[in-house]
This record gives structure tokens, C-alpha cells and sequence, in this order.
């Protein structure tokens, strides 16, 4: 995968973050940085026998262009994820009966979590991409268990059926990973490391 660095900008660029998510959002705010919100519209179905971490970079690199036209001179960023049980990728349910599925075929199991990164800068084109991975071992969950905590917390916009960053912690037995951060959404860790190559250092 090539990176490409982006020219260290003059003066105060404006940031825009590409997405509808209110957790990257949150996310993105620790970072104590203004920045403004791009709603990105855009394809995100798979090709075929895409790779995950394939995909989610790139759709993050997608979604980061899909606003370039309404802020041509930002740094944006592009995010995207998916969760995997082995080779089956699960996206977000969407509705209860495909989250129960999605809580079944992960109870007992090791989730892997791949997160997309894109830092885009609209006044050139040029961009740096990543891909964080992150894993989970989910505790074996009964019937019960998984409906009481989608009715607890209803997850169906989140990948893999879960928010880690609520209640669905109680799910786990365990976190591997780098940046806790990637899980939720938005690998900060990463960020900081791209937002240094353009001259926005951190603290």
C-alpha cells in the first residue's frame, strides 16, 4: 500500500471530517482541534472477494472525496469499518433480527475490527491511508443475554452489533489492539501521526 504525504500546508487549514457518525465525532473533539462535519454520500458495498482491509480504505478514501467539492481546500478525513468473524465480514444490522444473527455467529469468537483511515487534502488531491486493525474475544452469550442487550442499547447502526464505548463492553472478554480508539471508529493514535506529516502538531 502507498502512502502519499501530504505538503506541510501554509497558514490555518480548515478540518472536516467526513461522516454522519456522532462516536467519531466525540472521537475527533479529544483532539481539541476545530473542525467542521462533511456528510459523505457514498457507495459502500464490497467488491467481490475484496479484502477487508482492502475495503475499508478504500471507502475512507471515497467518503473523503465524495465532500471535496464542498470544502476545496481542507484536510479532510475519511473513515470506514468493518467487523470479521473469520472470513464472513459483518457490516452494521441495520434491524434486530440481523443483529441477533450478527451477536450468535460472534459469541464465543474472536472479531477482528478493521478501520479505515484517509487524510485527504482537497486542495491537491494527495493523501495518506491506513488500515488499524483491532480484535475482540466475545464471552459465549446466550439467547437471552443478546436480546437483553439489544434491547439495552440497540446497536443496528454499528458495525458488528455492538457500541464498545457504552454498554456493550459487558459482551468481552477481552481487547487486543494498538488504539482503542479504532474500535469506536476513529483511530487517533494514526490521526496524530498523519495531521504531524501536514504540519498540525500535537500538543
Amino acid at each position: 500500500m502507498n502512502h502519499f504525504v501530504l505538503a506541510n500546508p501554509s497558514g490555518q487549514r480548515s478540518l472536516v471530517l467526513a461522516s454522519t457518525s456522532p462516536f467519531r465525532r466525540r472521537l475527533l473533539e479529544k483532539l481539541g482541534l476545530p473542525f467542521e462535519i462533511g456528510p459523505p454520500v457514498a457507495d459502500e458495498s464490497r467488491h467481490p472477494n475484496e479484502p477487508p482491509e482492502a475495503l475499508v480504505q478504500r471507502l475512507a478514501l471515497k467518503k473523503a472525496k465524495a465532500v471535496q467539492a464542498r470544502f476545496p481546500d481542507a484536510l479532510i478525513i475519511g473513515s470506514d469499518q468493518v467487523a470479521c468473524i473469520e472470513d464472513m465480514v459483518l457490516g452494521k444490522p441495520g434491524d434486530r433480527t440481523q443483529a441477533i444473527e450478527q451477536l450468535r455467529a460472534a459469541s464465543g469468537k474472536l472479531v477482528s475490527f478493521y478501520t479505515g483511515l484517509c487524510l485527504f487534502d482537497a486542495s491537491n488531491g494527495l493523501y495518506q491511508l491506513a488500515c488499524e486493525p483491532f480484535a475482540v474475544q466475545f464471552r459465549s452469550l446466550s439467547q437471552h443475554q443478546i436480546e437483553r442487550y439489544l434491547d439495552a442499547e440497540k446497536p443496528y447502526n454499528c458495525a458488528g452489533s455492538f457500541r464498545s464505548e457504552g454498554y456493550g463492553i459487558v459482551l468481552f472478554e477481552r481487547m487486543i489492539g494498538e488504539d482503542p480508539n479504532a474500535l469506536v471508529g476513529l483511530p487517533l493514535i494514526r490521526l496524530v501521526g498523519m495531521l504531524a506529516k501536514v504540519g498540525i502538531e500535537l500538543p
